[in-house]
């Protein structure tokens, strides 16, 4: 099996060579059809190569970010080397099948992307207090006055929950999943929800 690192040297080795300028369709689908029979690293790199490059550039247009655009690449040719054995070159070109591999690696990585964003929606509605002599005590305080009470009473039971557990009782979202008997995804999705709602609330206050 193909490691990322393994991927990540194999695009430094080929990177530095500017990439194939171009590679017809049926070398291609013989280079997949190897790896899916054989597990052929030679054939890997040949698409490794081919592919490489382009790849990272649409994810440097895409994120904005090269890190992520390399992590991108990793992503995208791991999941070729993994799941060659689904391609058939009767059903499509090799390009075609391996951009949508890449599209689905690109909207996985988005999807984590909307996630961290989300989840640290709290500091846009939490303000943050300048003062650095400020105590744990005054932070409690400020989030329990009565304003920001009466949001959350607003919310259903179910984030209600939720918010007081992981702001007020300080519990980690997996304390709270094993407490209120849910799954971690369901608690996620909850506070996800009633974040948006209290900074909604707050904001046409």
């Amino acid at each position: 099996m193909i490691t990322q690192q393994q991927a990540t040297d194999c695009y430094q080795k080929t990177g530095s060579q500017g990439g194939m300028q171009e590679t017809p369709t049926k070398a291609l689908s013989e280079a997949l059809i190897k790896v899916a029979e054989n597990r052929d690293k030679r054939a890997f790199a040949y698409l490794f190569e081919y592919f490489a490059p382009k790849i990272k550039r649409f994810g440097v247009k895409q994120f904005g970010n090269e890190a992520l655009a390399m992590e991108l690449v990793q992503d995208t040719l791991t999941s070729v080397w993994r799941k060659a054995h689904l391609y058939h070159s009767d059903k499509g070109a090799a390009t075609t099948w391996v951009y949508t591999v890449m599209r689905n690696a690109s909207f996985d990585t988005l999807r984590k992307m909307k996630t961290n964003k989300e989840e640290h929606i709290s500091e846009d509605i939490w303000p943050i207090l300048q003062d650095s002599q400020a105590t744990d005590e005054d932070f409690k305080d400020h989030l329990q006055n009565a304003q920001i009470q009466k949001y959350i009473n607003k919310l259903p039971a179910a984030q209600r929950d939720v918010v007081k557990g992981v702001y007020f009782q300080e519990m980690s979202q997996e304390q709270l999943a094993e407490q209120l008997d849910i799954p971690v995804g369901t608690v996620k999705s909850r506070l996800r929800l009633a974040l948006q709602k209290l900074r909604s609330q707050m904001g046409e206050q």
